[in-house]
C-alpha cells in the first residue's frame, strides 16, 4: 500500500510506504522452524502401550416411588401399604448399599399429619436419600 504526497508548491515528494519484505522473511523462518521441529515434538519411540478401562463402575441406586393420596393412603411402588408396612419396608431399603433414592409424592390436599408420620418414620428407619416430587406451574 502507498501513499504518495503531492504538493505544488514543494519539489520534493514524499513517498511513505509499507514494506513487506522482513514480514514475510520472518513468516518463512518460523514456518520452516516448525516444518523441521514438529516431527521432533511427537513420540520419537514406538511403544504399544497397554489397554485399561479406567471407567468407574458405578451402581445406580433403585428409585422408590412413594406416594401419599388426598385420603392418607400410603403407596410404596403403586402397592398400597400402612404406615406400619412401611416401617419394614424403609428399614429394608436403608440396609441396601447403595441406598435407593425415595421419591415422595403428597397429593396437594392430604394432611400434613400423613406426610409428617412418613417422613419421621423414613428418618427413624435411617433413609437419607428423600426428595419430593412436585409439578411445575
Amino acid at each position: 500500500m502507498s501513499f504518495y504526497m503531492q504538493d505544488d508548491h514543494s519539489d520534493d515528494n514524499i513517498m511513505s510506504e509499507i514494506n513487506m519484505t522482513p514480514m514475510v522473511d520472518v513468516m518463512l523462518v518460523l514456518l520452516i522452524i516448525f516444518i523441521i521441529t514438529l516431527p521432533v515434538i511427537q513420540q520419537a519411540v514406538k511403544v504399544e502401550l497397554p489397554k485399561a478401562n479406567s471407567v468407574r463402575n458405578e451402581v445406580k441406586p433403585e428409585s422408590v416411588q412413594l406416594s401419599i393420596d388426598a385420603n392418607g393412603q400410603i403407596f410404596w411402588n403403586s402397592t398400597p401399604i400402612d404406615l406400619k408396612t412401611f416401617d419394614g419396608y424403609a428399614e429394608k431399603a436403608s440396609q441396601k448399599e447403595p441406598q435407593p433414592e425415595i421419591n415422595l409424592r403428597a397429593d396437594k390436599s392430604v394432611r400434613y399429619e400423613y406426610v409428617a408420620q412418613v417422613l419421621a418414620a423414613s428418618r427413624r428407619a435411617g433413609l437419607t436419600k428423600l426428595g419430593f416430587v412436585t409439578e411445575p406451574n
